[in-house]
């Protein structure tokens, strides 16, 4: 007899969350460092590997947890989509763990590549691993990297927060993952020249600790010498909560109940209860 499958728990959704993260940041980091010390690949290169990433990493962890992979992301369905508050630091310790074990695995394959390219493992290829404003090399400073984040973050929960809401045209055939993956290669086409899009503050904290503990003694500051990890962890988390709450007022509140009957018809019992057991197939994560 084949025993139903049981509710995860919060342990199961902290292990989901921990492996869809460390897949996103696989794939990532990697395709920067293949880019700055490889030599191999583009900037369009980069923006489809991290789509990909987030793609992947939603598949893998989206039935359990909801694949929130991003701290701004839990956050924000905290406060605007009732997400369990009590829930919302360990997913993201949880995403960070799967951020941090991810990046120690590509400073471990990459190693000889990036030692050879840059020996002292300097700013030059700390990008591999964490952002900096404008990218290592254009004249943007911290605070010019804050605002950046807090749009980007803001259009990034927006167009989530659209292409999930049930009773909006979300994406049929489980493509929603795929259409998530596209947001990000979009934001990364055309908001990554300020501040190199992390947001998410779980991708770039994992992974410039990793980096730190592995030989990159200037990780926590920017090429003008001054602290910069705390924007891309601040600024995401203010601007999640901005375009979830922008989304809330400009369009969910005017969209219908997906559980009203459509004009001009009378619901029935069987209608009615059916639509209540297609949702409460979900989680609330």
């Amino acid at each position: 007899m084949v025993r139903p499958r049981q509710a995860p728990g919060l342990a199961g959704e902290l292990a989901a969350e921990f492996a869809g993260t460390l897949i996103l940041i696989l794939f990532g980091t990697a395709v920067v460092a293949q880019v700055v010390a490889g030599g191999i690949g583009d900037h369009d290169s980069i923006a489809w590997a991290w789509g990909l990433g987030v793609t992947l990493g939603v598949y893998t962890a989206g039935r359990i947890s909801g694949a929130h992979l991003n701290p701004a992301v839990t956050l924000a369905l905290a406060a605007f989509k009732g997400f369990s508050w009590r829930k919302v630091l360990p997913y993201s310790l949880a995403q960070t763990a799967g951020a941090f074990v991810a990046a120690l695995i590509v400073r471990w394959n990459y190693s000889e590549v990036l030692h050879q390219v840059d020996p002292g493992l300097t700013i030059k290829t700390q990008g591999v691993f964490s952002t900096l404003p404008g990218n290592g090399t254009l004249p943007v400073h911290e605070w010019g990297a804050f605002r950046d984040q807090v749009i980007g973050t803001a259009i990034l929960l927006f167009l989530v927060l659209a292409v999930t809401d049930i009773a909006n045209t979300s994406p049929a055939a489980n493509l929603a993952p795929f259409v998530i993956g596209l947001i990000v290669v979009a934001i990364g086409m055309a908001w990554g020249t300020n501040a190199g899009y992390a947001i998410n503050p779980a991708r770039d904290f994992g992974p410039r600790l990793a980096s730190f503990l592995t030989g990159y003694g200037s990780a926590w500051r920017d090429q003008y010498g001054q602290l910069y990890f705390w924007v891309p962890i601040i600024a995401p988390l203010i601007g999640g909560l901005l375009g979830a709450g922008l989304y809330q007022a400009l369009v969910a509140r005017f969209l219908p109940d997906p559980d009203a009957p459509e004009p001009g018809t009378v619901p029935t019992e069987a209608a009615s209860s059916g639509t209540s057991a297609a949702r409460g197939g979900t989680t609330d994560g």
